[in-house]
């Protein structure tokens, strides 16, 4: 009777649940840091919900401002739609608002520099235009 040459100390039955590669030609199996993992995973996942965040936090931003002109296109709109009008305006078309010595408000054609030495206001208070919307778009700087 032949004797096998393996020691049976030295020899495992599952060798596929070690911890370690059973054979010379196995692959090396490492433990993992499980915290080291956490805290890489935790970290990737601040970093992109903190991005995710400041393109929300931009957006809604950019929408406070969107409204915040949109409001300011009523208010004007009104103060000229409260002026006098003896036209009707035409969209797309540059307008003049102007107050007379009585404190009256009156839109025109005709630009601050074009009336001549007979103005026909005390004050130019700026140019508009008209939007599809019937909102006024302001120009310039007016002071309402």
């Amino acid at each position: 009777m032949e004797r096998n040459p393996i020691d049976k100390d030295k020899i495992a039955l599952n060798p596929s649940t070690l911890p370690y590669a059973h054979s010379v030609g196995g692959a090396v199996i490492k433990p993992i840091d499980q915290g080291k993992v956490k805290g890489q995973s935790l970290s990737a996942m601040r970093q992109q919900t903190h991005m995710q965040m400041d393109q929300i936090r931009k957006q809604i931003e950019l929408l406070a401002q969107q409204a915040e002109a949109i409001h300011k296109r009523i208010e004007i709109s009104e103060k000229i739609y409260d002026a006098e009008l003896r036209f009707e305006p035409v969209i797309g078309y540059c307008y003049h608002l102007y107050e007379r010595a009585n404190g009256k408000r009156f839109l025109s054609m005709v630009g601050p520099e074009e009336w001549g030495r007979s103005k026909g206001f005390s004050l130019y208070l700026g140019s508009v235009r008209l939007l599809a919307d019937h909102t006024w778009d302001l120009l310039e700087e007016m002071a309402l």
